[in-house]
């Protein structure tokens, strides 16, 4: 069948799909223990529970080091800013859907970070998410499963290019810049202004895989940022689900993030798993059509994003399968081209 195009907005789409969206937030690297989503402010989900025998990392570690040389060790130092530093700032975004300004605001309470995104114009809605510092894969019969910062810098070689691209002065800072090139045309390359004192990413280009400008992100003012004085905690070892289904193709270097995607705003027979390569993300869920409501198939925009739609017989029935992330399209369509099933005894319910 061959893809259509939609330029629904992202109301228009079922709402466990916006859970996705919360996947391009610049940088981040939480485990996304809990995240919501709503019109305007209000309560959000309960506090994850951090165990006794939770891997902790001291932030004030940070202020020993010396300044980063590399473009490598530059990048390392912002994802390690990104969970490190509570602040408040005031951003806009430029994308197709427009521009935005945004207020956002970062904090560590008990070692649980907690991000807040509120859009100042156009529909008041609000992004919460909280959540530990993530790992780069399922623990596996007690292995080494690192935490994102220490290991996904080695993990993104063979995949990008960086390199460091002189000195610029953004939101009334000095600002180091990293260009991060993609060695192939399956993902998006990033350019990045990081603030020469805390690491902090101010700006950030997004490019497709034509060197076209797909979206930027800019801080304009940022608060006082402040190295929290405590330990942030490292997310569980999670077992992998056993899922029937998985992607029979994704491009080098993607693996399955160890992070919670059941969430009450899904119903029950979504299931939900994510994909990175430490920089580029995707959502992948697959859900029975019955009772369900249907998107038609094809290809759905949703602002720097897009969604790949596919009705498939899987398991049995036909399901819904869904590939969405900031990547080229017909990597999102052809990685819900390749999903299969594991036949089971279950399959055979009714």
């Amino acid at each position: 069948m061959r893809p259509g195009r939609s330029t629904r907005g992202v109301r228009s789409l079922p709402v466990f799909l916006l859970s996705g969206l919360l996947a391009a937030w610049p940088l981040a690297g939480l485990s996304q223990d809990a995240s919501d989503q709503r019109d305007d402010v209000g309560s959000s989900a309960g506090e994850p529970v951090v165990s006794d025998e939770a891997e902790r990392f001291d932030c004030q570690t940070l202020s020993a080091r010396p300044s980063p040389e590399s473009a490598q060790a530059w990048l390392e130092r912002s994802l390690w800013a990104n969970h490190c530093y509570a602040f408040q700032a005031r951003a806009v975004r430029i994308g197709s859907d427009g521009v935005r300004s945004l207020a956002l605001s970062h904090d560590i309470v008990e070692g649980v970070e907690r991000e807040v995104a509120r859009f100042l114009d156009g529909p008041p809605v609000v992004f919460e998410r909280r959540g530990r510092i993530g790992r780069l894969g399922w623990a596996d019969d007690d292995g080494a499963t690192p935490a994102s910062p220490a290991g996904l810098v080695a993990h993104l070689e063979g995949l990008y290019r960086l390199r460091l691209s002189g000195e610029e002065r953004l939101a009334n800072r000095n600002t180091v810049r990293l260009d991060i090139e993609p060695l192939d045309d399956l993902r998006y390359g990033h350019r990045l202004w990081l603030d020469r004192a805390t690491g902090l990413p101010l700006k950030q280009i997004l490019l497709d895989e034509r060197g076209r400008v797909v979206e930027t992100f800019q801080i304009t003012q940022l608060n006082q940022p402040r190295l929290h004085r405590g330990t942030i905690a490292l997310d569980r070892r999670r077992p992998a689900p056993d899922d029937p289904w998985q992607p029979a193709w994704l491009p080098d270097g993607f693996i399955p993030k160890p992070v919670q995607t059941r969430s009450p705003r899904h119903d029950a027979a979504i299931g939900h798993r994510v994909y990175s390569d430490g920089l580029a993300t995707l959502s992948l869920f697959v859900e029975p059509l019955a009772g369900q409501e249907q998107l038609m198939p094809g290809l759905h925009r949703l602002g720097v994003s897009h969604a790949a739609v596919r009705h498939r017989e899987l398991g049995g029935r036909v399901r819904q399968v869904v590939v969405m992330g900031e990547l080229p399209p017909r990597v999102l369509i052809r990685v819900a081209d390749s999903v299969t099933w594991q036949a089971s005894a279950d399959d055979a319910a009714p």
